[in-house]
């Protein structure tokens, strides 16, 4: 079959459902790698003003990469238990060394924070795994609510006189703030906002602790927190683009570049899928295998040009035709397949009528005007089995039959040898050539 020159196109937005799920593959979703996983969580946007302010990643990012960069906000539970058993283990340690009534608040509310920031990040995984909206909202703002109890903290050990209590609360808080701009670089003004309610108030403590020298501190944090935001911002920029990287590697690698259907490897992805996915054994899948009849002569008398203006026109009335749980794929040349799960026999008989008779309709271009047919080969998994490879080459093998009769019809593969079965042939009528 002759294949006509391509051009990749730009992978099409993918749209939020608020919470958004990563879509499938062969469906121009996002696909494999360091951001975004093969079978990630889903984690909701925020809805209120004010954290959809804070987790703002920038402008004219795609709702599915915020969604990825949401997942990254929360991170693993072993690195969420190391940063607050740390905080909690700091405040313990300090309150045990000043039981004074700040310091007891200041440890019941560290360790209340931390403990519902632990039931909030494990509610928000078990709802994730489940397509559920996830309280997104609440955990970045106790987030905030557990910078300000660092900050707070630091504050109380650098105005009770006790060095080694400042010393210990100022080295933890420094440190928590590090991870901090490394952890949450998806979102920079959280990552600011973090740093401010940390060493602000640490700020202040130094300027009350009566040791003038504590004063640099004026200096060194206004500075550490700009050199900080904009790191964050610039990690930030690095990670999203990356992200948009690793969405257009992957919609190109599913996806045929002249018609955006899913090519040859997004339609065995689906086909496994649809196959053999635990619990699918049952699900009754039909294969449609298209050729289209007398493109060759369009090609050749008017040109690639034409050519790859025809098949993408093909493209969308096959689009047109389909189901929303169907697949329609261009695996090469002239060649398209349509995978339909739950259709009936009769459906995918309907089905395949309606694309010869749609295709076989007159295409019109600026002064030129082609009319082409298409011929279809037709398997169904309830008698020719779930292997993809067997499927679709049954299918081929009652093309192969449709052409030779005449073109402009659909066969129906035969039953396997082995059950003593014969083709059966449907005629759709001849359409023009």
């Amino acid at each position: 079959m002759p294949r006509a020159a391509e051009t990749f196109p730009q992978a099409p937005p993918l749209h939020s459902s608020l919470a958004v799920a990563f879509p499938d593959p062969t469906l121009g979703s996002p696909f494999p790698g360091r951001f975004m996983p093969d079978k990630p969580r889903t984690y909701s946007l925020p809805s209120r003003r004010f954290t959809r302010w804070l987790a703002e990643p920038g402008h004219d990012v795609p709702d599915d990469v915020r969604v990825a960069l949401i997942g990254n906000l929360y991170g693993t539970l072993p690195i969420f238990l190391g940063g607050v058993g740390n905080s909690i283990a700091v405040a313990s340690l300090i309150t045990v060394r000043n039981p004074k009534p700040w310091f007891l608040t200041w440890c019941a509310f560290e360790i209340a924070v931390c403990l519902t920031r632990l039931v909030v990040l494990l509610a928000a995984q078990r709802a994730a795994e489940r397509g559920r909206p996830t309280p997104t909202d609440l955990s970045l703002v106790l987030a905030l609510v557990w910078a300000g109890s660092l900050g707070f903290g630091g504050f109380i050990s650098l105005t009770s006189g006790d060095w080694v209590a400042a010393t210990l609360s100022c080295l933890s808080a420094a440190a928590m703030m590090g991870g901090t701009c490394f952890r949450n670089f998806a979102a920079p003004r959280l990552t600011g906002g973090m740093i401010a309610m940390t060493l602000g108030p640490i700020a202040l403590g130094a300027a009350m602790s009566g040791e003038p020298i504590l004063l640099v501190t004026f200096v060194q944090i206004p500075i550490y927190l700009a050199t900080m935001a904009a790191a964050a911002y610039r990690l930030n920029g690095m990670m999203i683009a990356t992200m948009r990287a690793e969405r257009e590697n992957g919609f190109r690698a599913l996806h045929d570049g002249l018609t955006g259907l899913v090519n040859r490897a997004g339609l065995t992805a689906a086909m496994e899928r649809a196959l053999r996915a635990p619990g699918e054994e049952m699900t009754p899948v039909g294969l449609l295998y298209l050729d289209l009849d007398d493109f060759k002569a369009v090609n050749d008398g008017h040109g690639h040009a034409v050519g790859d203006r025809l098949l993408q026109m093909v493209a969308d009335r096959v689009r047109d035709e389909i189901g929303p749980r169907d697949t329609a794929a261009r695996i090469g040349g002239d060649e398209f397949v349509v995978l339909c799960p739950e259709r009936t026999r009769g459906e995918l008989v309907a089905l395949s009528e309606r694309l010869i008779a749609r295709l076989s309709e007159p295409y019109a271009f600026d002064h030129e005007r082609a009319i082409i047919g298409a011929s279809v080969g037709l398997a169904l998994s309830a008698v020719h089995g779930r292997d993809p490879a067997g499927l679709l080459h049954a299918a081929d093998q009652a093309l192969y039959r449709s052409k030779s009769l005449g073109k402009a019809r659909c066969t129906i593969a035969p039953r396997p040898a082995r059950e003593g079965g014969c083709a059966e042939e449907g005629r759709f009528g001849r359409l023009s050539a």
